[in-house]
């Protein structure tokens, strides 16, 4: 199977459209990640403030609308002082949305868990006492993942908040399980890098892991259950430091981004696919027919410079879903990423909306869609058996009801200006999304 590129061509997508531009940080704002449960968007940065924004959905009055005279609505709720002694360079929340977990260049990962608004003595990530105001007072640093010897990159959860891997500077990747009771575990190190590890995640089907570095590849992790987590194999082909990555929502394909100033595309092989091309299936285990990752398409010609950042998430029916990537130029773009046409076929990535000098002349360092529905997330999905949420949860965390076709048709980025800013899919490009 080749590499067919997609590059510009002279036809011109629709803009998107810009539903808001929020105050943010002080300084740089690395990351942006949407609560699964509640309306809540997360943000982080180099002045160690994560700040938390609402959203709401409403009817009539003025401003930007959706499907007539709805309006989407963004608010700052509050920002949490992390005590994290450096950069905060990324968030993740668990599946339940109960958990947010803080990636710092201090070498920790702060774990933090919402309060009742009864409880006081709220602690941050070094343990110490932050006698905070009402407005900051809802969120408790319950734990501080140590071992890392140098900056934390990234961290994220497993599809059913069951596991938790970082990341580093100091070449490792950790695998953490996460006990009922709050504690974690370190279940494995991996140190199949040879420099600088800037990203990992998990795929939404499975507990298979995948992790960029600044040696140019992408390790993908499996758990032997007779021996560890080991990495059954590595993806090359960038030539340049990968910075992000973001699976399929079918999990059949993973998008990289590069500062080669390419998006690559890699495409799952099963073991069938393997037989007929004369390829050797990996990561055979226990229960496991193994497979083999290709690359099937290379993004070029888009960016002019650095690609930051990559997200994936459902799109219309009957296709692979919608990719965005942004970077050090400024520009965000958006593909509609349609299925093989045959069985040699590689997906094929058709520009359905980008923007120029997103956030000005600085460099974007993160996009992220919003989250599905809440029915479409439990579909046939395990939630995690310590972080199960009852009927009564939603409007205890601040649920509305109301979203039952979720918030990923709408794009949040976050860059050096400090800013939050978020995004909408014009609607002729959605189609039936």
């Amino acid at each position: 199977m080749g590499e067919p590129s997609s590059t510009p061509s002279s036809s011109s997508a629709p803009p998107l459209e810009l539903i808001t531009s929020l105050p943010g940080h002080n300084d740089r704002a690395w990351s942006a990640a949407w609560n699964p449960r509640t309306n809540l968007l997360a943000t982080c940065s180099t002045d160690r403030d994560v700040r938390l924004f609402s959203h709401s959905r409403s009817s009539g009055g003025h401003g930007d609308t959706m499907e007539g005279e709805e309006q989407v609505r963004f608010a700052l709720r509050e920002t949490i002082p992390t005590g994290h002694k450096r950069t905060v360079r990324q968030v993740a929340w668990s599946p339940s949305g109960r958990t947010l977990a803080t990636a710092s260049f201090d070498s920790t990962v702060g774990i933090w868990q919402q309060l009742p608004p009864s409880e006081s003595g709220v602690v941050d990530a070094t343990g110490s006492a932050n006698p905070s105001s009402s407005s900051t007072g809802m969120w408790d640093c319950i734990g501080t993942l140590e071992g890392h010897e140098s900056e934390c990159k990234s961290v994220t959860f497993n599809r059913n908040g069951t596991l938790l891997a970082s990341c580093s500077r100091d070449k490792s990747v950790w695998i953490w399980e996460v006990q009922p009771d709050g504690d974690f575990e370190c279940l494995s190190v991996l140190m199949e890098h040879s420099q600088d590890v800037k990203c990992v995640r998990w795929s939404p089907r499975e507990d298979l892991l995948a992790s960029a570095s600044y040696d140019d590849t992408i390790r993908l992790y499996l758990d032997d259950p007779s021996d560890d987590w080991f990495c059954y194999t590595t993806l090359t082909g960038h030539t340049s430091t990968v910075w992000s990555l973001s699976f399929s929502p079918c999990g059949n394909h993973l998008a990289s981004a590069s500062d080669d100033s390419t998006v690559r595309i890699w495409s799952r092989l099963d073991e069938v696919q393997c037989k007929a091309r004369g390829l050797q299936p990996q990561g055979k285990v226990a229960g496991r027919a193994g497979d083999r990752w290709v690359c099937t398409n290379v993004l070029k010609g888009w960016f002019g410079r650095t690609v930051y950042s990559v997200d994936w998430a459902k799109g219309r029916e009957g296709t692979l879903g919608r990719l965005a990537a942004a970077g050090g130029d400024g520009r965000i773009c958006v593909w509609e990423i349609a299925q093989p046409e045959g069985e040699e076929g590689a997906p094929v990535a058709t520009l359905i909306a980008s923007v120029e000098d997103a956030h000005g002349v600085s460099d974007i360092n993160c996009v992220s869609w919003g989250p599905m529905c809440k029915a479409e997330q439990d579909g046939g999905e395990d939630a995690a058996r310590f972080e199960e949420i009852g009927e009564d949860d939603d409007a205890e965390m601040g649920g509305n009801g109301s979203d039952t076709w979720g918030w990923n048709h709408l794009l949040a980025s976050t860059a050096d200006d400090g800013s939050l800013r978020v995004w909408r899919v014009p609607i002729v490009s959605l189609g039936s999304a």
